[in-house]
């Protein structure tokens, strides 16, 4: 066939056809692996934040949150807990949260938004394990200047009311300070902090 034949529209028609259903199958096919890498909605569910129902926690008293597969705790401290952490400052490897374990506007004494609540991590900066809550005063086998934190089985370390270390303790550092707001004054959401940090 001799190129006078051709019908130079039909070919250009027939070019921009082929291409157009190629761009639309490219696009079917890229749809589901682009949506791969997406995080399922059991990855989103582990990294959301908790909310906190804070309205029953008596002074003294401890709750548990699991947050991103971690227990996080809110201990009610009491008037006579917040009087005490003062005092144990020299006794503790980092009582001014140097080591930055915590969100900026948690960086105080108490190492929370409200002096009243802290809000921690429950797992040891050592290897990880999970402390036990002690808010005994001067328990035997934890000593005279003990006046209530958290002991880790494990190891041994321990931590005052704040979650700061006492020297001599395994662990190297403070445990961590979640991201967390109040949504209200009874409910804390945990992982979350609406751009403070």
């Amino acid at each position: 066939m001799s190129a006078e034949g051709v019908d130079l529209k039909k070919r250009r028609f027939l070019t921009a056809a082929t291409a157009v259903v190629g761009a639309v199958g490219a696009g079917f096919a890229a749809v589901p692996f682009l949506a791969s890498w997406q995080p399922s909605e059991r990855a989103k569910a582990l990294g959301a934040p908790e909310e906190a129902d804070i309205s029953k926690l008596e002074p003294g008293a401890l709750l548990r949150v699991k947050w991103r597969g971690k227990v996080c705790w809110v201990v009610h401290r009491t008037e006579e807990n917040l009087k005490d952490l003062p005092t144990l400052d020299p006794m503790l490897t980092d009582p001014n949260s140097e080591v930055p374990q915590q969100p900026a506007y948690c960086k105080n004494p108490t190492r929370s938004i409200k002096p009243e609540y802290l809000v921690a991590v429950g797992i040891c900066t050592h290897l990880g394990c999970s402390p036990t809550y002690r808010p005994e005063i001067a328990p035997a086998d934890l000593g005279d200047e003990w006046k209530g934190g958290f002991f880790c089985p494990c190891h041994g370390s321990r931590f005052d009311l704040a979650a700061r270390v006492f020297k001599g303790s395994p662990a190297p550092t403070n445990l961590v300070i979640p991201p967390h707001q109040y949504l209200s004054d009874d409910v804390i959401l945990i992982g979350q902090d609406g751009g403070k940090a």
